[in-house]
Parts: structure tokens; C-alpha cells; sequence
């Protein structure tokens, strides 16, 4: 039988179904036979072996038969979307079902359990159980006959797992936390010459409207929790004490009630900007938006200035009567933020006691680009936007420290982001190289070349580019920034100038064997509170300017 690309439930296999078996002239031809459902009937006491080396299969019926157990070997057919097991003698059922993920139906009709193992809460793929005719408890028949009892049950069972690792402090999951990051040291730092160095935190914390049962079905509601999530999330920011912290979806209520209040406690302060939308919004409305956060230790630090990029103005303010200029990309109301920053003494090595009250500037922005991939093109246009304001940010740095340059690399940049974008994306390409072909696919065959002439700058035929000089940290380290049932993959960016930094070290992946050991096919989790991971980075920074250069002309000495 043909395989479908896509389960429908309306289109589940029914019991009449219709078998085609091949002619003589089809087997003299040479034909192969390709099937992907099978049905075993009868008075079946016992299942070979061998039916669980098919993990072909996406049907496999076994109703009507004499079965009283099902092996725990059935979760090797792991592409199973229908299940039937109605009309037989199960008293149990193997806590190994509940790895089959796929399955859209399991029918358990007509059978003898008492009880259902917990494990099926993570079958949130589930659309249809079938639990009738069984002497199952009454609080389980009860969850289960209500409105949307499916989805409630399965939640019920996955929130109450059995409990293995007692470390984290409510509900329950079988597995244990993941062993440590680990620290790779790339190069060290130079001490023939005065630096600064500092860690940066690139972080999208999943912000609470869209941590849903509907999204992360596989993840147990507790751990869904804000009141939940928010304690992994900065006890991991605390853990770390990055000196510069970059954030992406944080809620403007979480921002001004959590995030800073706490993070000001230990040293921090920070700047926060909701996504545009919430300008249109009432306050009780508005402070479910979220946006992006930068957050650096004031013993290291100060803020100059701060910047806000909307990059639904600026496509509104570059359209010229582009229809897809205003329909595409001034329609997402994706935001990036810079703050100015200007070290101080906490941040320098190897400095001479008369020096230490430079104050060198540092451009640091954070992004969130949009994240739909049928709109390649719009995550192209926004981070060209992004990069040409900085650029002008840059620009107005450079003529307020009178640096007597018009080079937009003289200000070390730190670029940070959830860029919603792979690294073989023209995104990422344009960072990288400082160009990209006004032709590239990710631009679908729209021509906004006119438009993007204005925000780039045009040295070569038909190229677009920009004057920073970048490199990209995490350089095929990461397998991947962003782990969800249905994405897996590096969407998540730290950029530097070439010509300031030096990257001494990063902290390296998470073990990608605790995620096969414990079955875990998405985050969050209840160890693992985003669904992105958080990038680490320690650079040392040259200190280019003339001693004593400030804004303000040279610093005075004590």
C-alpha cells in the first residue's frame, strides 16, 4: 500500500479496508511490493518476535484476538500512527508504548485493564484512545468521559510519571538531569598587552503566552509553568554570571517584575524593549508582549545609550509603494535592541595603574528575527535593517568620541540573537561574509533590490552588503540552539568584530547522549526549562583607542 505523507484522522484506517494484491504479471515484471499496514487476526495468544523488526509499519491491527500482554519490544516499531488492540484479554499494557510517538490512534476497547501505565502522557501526538469496555478506575473513566477527554487524560498521565530524580522540587519525570556543559577552551588570553574580557550570554527564555500544551505537548504542565520555568531559567542565568546577558522573549511583566529586580540584586542592570505591537495595546495587554533584554554588571559597565530598531517602521519608511515591502515585511512587528556600553575598570587585564580609568565604548544589539520559514525573505530584509542601523548608531558613536574616522569597524560590536535562521541561510551568510547576491534564494524571486540598495551598500554588480567585519562564534560547535519535537537545529547567533576580539572559550554543547538515553524528543523539559539553549561566550577585547579617550575628550586621572 502507498504510505501517507500525512495522518489525518478522518482518513484512519477502517475495518473494511481494501486490500490489492499484485498479478503474475506484476511479479514476472519484477515488482516490488511496498506495504506499510498489516492486520493479524484470530485467536493470537502470542506475537513473534520478528513483527517488531518491521518499523516500517504506520497500521498494525491487532484486534479481535486472544492477547493478555504486548511486549515491551513494540516500541521498536516507532513509526506507528495506528494502533489497534481492541477485543482481546490485556490485563497490562507495556510502559514502552508511550515511546511511540507518532501514534495519532490506539484502541483499547474491549479489553481487561484495570490500569494504564503513565507513560501514555507521552503520547501527545495522540488524537483518538479508545478505552471503552474496560474496568478501569473510576477517576480515569471520569477524566476520560469529559469534554476534550483524550487530551485531558494524557495530560493527566504525564503529569504524574513516576518520580526518579527527587532534585527537582515539584512533580514528577523519569529521568535524570543532564550531566554539565562543558567548558572548551579555544586559545589564551594575551598578557603582552592591555585587554578587556568579559563573558556574553545569548539566551531565548520561551516566554510564558507561548510555553502551551498545545506547542509542547511532550513536556508535563508543571514544567510548563512560568512559576515553574523561571527558577531553571535563572538559576541557569546566576550559574553562568555572564558579564553582558542577551535575552529573547521575555515578557515586558517579566522583564520589570522579575528579571531585573533579580538580576539588579547581584550586580546587573538592563534595558528591555517590547515588540511593536505593544504600542497598540492596552497596559493590562501590553505587558503580555514580550521582547528582547540586554543586561551587563554595572562593576564592568555603563550605559550610554540605548537604541530600539522596529523593523515594521523601517520597512514602512523604505516601501515606496512595494507591495511585498508592506504586506511581507512591514506586517511582523519583530523588534532588535543596542545599548552603547563603556567599560570600566572591573572589565581590564594588564592594565597600567595609570590607565585604568579608560573607558572604551562597545556596541552590543540582540535580535529576535521572524521565525516562519516560508518568509526567508523577511528574516533577509530585517537583519540587513538591523545591520544598517547599527551601522548608523556606529556612525554617531564614532563622531561623538572624535575618533577622526568614518570606519564603522573602529567600535567593537557584539552581535546577538535568536536569528530564526540555519547557518547555511542567507542570513547568516550576509553576517559572515558582508555580502550576500541580490538574487539569493532565501529572497523567493522578490524583487526588493531597489529598496535594499537604500540600507546596503552597493560595491560589486548585483551584490549586497555591509562594512562590519564579523566572525561567528560557534562555529559548527552546536548541533543545535533550538530542540522542539518538530525543529532541531542552530538558529541562535553570537557575532564579534574581527579585528577587537578574541575568543578564549564557549561553553560547549549539551550531551546529545542524555537526550537518546532518556527518550527526550523535545524541549522544554522538566530539566531543561526553553527550547532554545543558552551560548556562552569569554572574549578578550584590545583596547585600540589612545589612553585616556572618552566621549567627553580625555579622562582625568585620580
Amino acid at each position: 500500500m502507498q504510505k501517507k505523507d500525512k495522518y489525518d484522522k478522518h482518513d484512519s484506517p477502517v475495518p473494511n479496508r481494501a486490500n490489492t494484491f499484485m498479478s503474475a504479471e506484476d511479479l514476472a515484471s519484477g515488482k516490488k511490493s511496498v506495504w506499510y499496514e498489516l492486520e493479524i487476526n484470530g485467536v493470537v495468544r502470542n506475537l513473534s518476535p520478528d513483527l517488531f523488526k518491521l518499523s516500517h509499519l504506520t497500521s498494525l491491527y491487532l484486534n479481535g484476538n486472544s492477547l493478555s500482554r504486548i511486549p515491551c519490544e513494540v516500541n521498536k516499531l516507532v513509526h506507528l500512527a495506528y494502533l489497534d488492540l481492541s477485543h482481546n484479554k490485556l490485563r497490562s499494557l507495556p510502559s514502552e508504548l508511550g515511546d511511540l510517538t507518532m501514534l495519532r490512534e490506539l484502541l483499547l476497547d474491549y479489553n481487561a485493564l484495570r490500569v494504564l501505565p503513565y507513560e501514555l502522557g507521552k503520547l501527545f501526538n495522540l488524537q483518538n484512545l479508545g478505552l471503552s469496555y474496560n474496568p478501569l478506575s473510576p477517576e480515569i473513566m471520569s477524566i476520560f468521559n469529559s469534554s476534550n477527554g483524550t487530551q485531558k487524560l494524557l495530560s493527566y498521565m504525564l503529569d504524574n510519571l513516576a518520580v526518579s530524580n527527587t532534585s527537582l522540587s515539584t512533580g514528577f519525570f523519569n529521568s535524570t538531569a543532564p550531566p554539565e556543559r562543558q567548558w572548551m577552551f579555544l586559545s589564551p588570553p594575551d598578557k603582552t598587552k592591555a585587554t578587556a574580557t568579559f563573558t556574553v550570554m545569548c539566551y531565548n527564555v520561551l516566554c510564558d503566552k507561548y510555553c502551551t500544551r498545545q506547542l509542547y505537548g511532550y513536556c508535563p504542565s508543571w514544567a510548563l509553568n512560568w512559576d515553574f520555568r523561571k527558577k531553571g531559567i535563572m538559576d541557569e542565568i546566576k550559574h553562568y554570571g555572564a558579564d553582558i546577558i542577551c535575552l529573547q522573549e521575555v515578557e515586558t511583566d517579566q522583564f520589570y517584575n522579575f528579571f531585573l529586580p533579580d538580576l539588579k540584586a547581584i550586580g546587573y542592570d538592563g534595558i528591555f524593549s517590547a515588540k511593536s505591537r505593544a504600542r497598540t495595546m492596552t497596559e493590562s495587554e501590553r505587558k503580555h508582549v514580550d521582547g528582547c533584554a540586554i543586561f551587563y554588571r554595572t562593576n564592568k559597565f555603563t550605559l550610554v545609550k540605548e537604541h530600539l530598531i522596529e523593523f515594521n517602521k523601517l520597512a514602512m519608511a523604505n516601501a515606496e509603494g512595494s507591495d511585498d515591502m508592506l504586506n511581507r515585511v512591514m506586517t511582523k512587528d519583530n523588534i532588535g535592541l543596542a545599548a552603547l556600553l563603556e567599560t570600566k575598570e572591573g572589565a581590564y587585564e594588564n592594565v597600567h595603574p595609570q590607565e585604568n580609568q579608560i573607558r572604551q565604548p562597545v556596541m552590543v544589539s540582540t535580535a529576535h528575527i521572524h521565525w516562519d520559514p516560508e518568509f526567508s525573505d523577511v528574516k533577509l530584509i530585517q537583519t540587513m535593517m538591523l545591520v544598517n542601523e547599527l551601522k548608523k548608531i556606529t556612525e554617531e558613536t564614532i563622531q561623538s568620541y572624535k575618533l577622526g574616522t568614518t570606519d564603522v569597524n573602529t567600535i567593537p560590536l557584539i552581535m546577538c540573537g535568536d536569528l530564526n535562521s540555519l547557518p547555511d541561510s542567507g542570513v547568516v551568510e550576509y553576517l559572515v561574509s558582508g555580502k550576500v547576491a541580490n538574487n539569493h534564494i532565501d529572497f523567493k524571486e522578490i524583487s526588493y533590490e531597489e529598496i535594499l540598495h537604500r540600507i546596503c551598500v552597493k560595491n560589486e554588480k548585483d551584490i549586497l552588503s555591509h562594512d562590519f567585519r564579523l566572525n561567528k562564534a560557534y562555529d559548527d560547535i552546536m548541533p543545535f540552539t533550538n530542540y522542539t519535537y518538530d525543529f532541531k537545529g542552530v538558529i541562535d547567533y553570537i557575532f564579534y568584530s574581527r579585528e577587537h576580539f578574541n575568543l578564549l572559550g564557549m561553553l560547549g554543547p549539551l550531551d546529545e547522549g542524555w537526550f537518546r538515553q532518556n527518550k527526550v524528543v523535545g524541549c522544554p523539559h522538566p530539566h531543561i526549562p526553553s527550547d532554545h539553549f543558552s551560548l556562552l561566550v569569554d572574549i578578550e577585547m584590545s583596547l585600540p583607542f589612545p589612553s585616556g579617550r572618552t566621549a567627553n575628550g580625555p579622562v582625568s586621572h585620580r
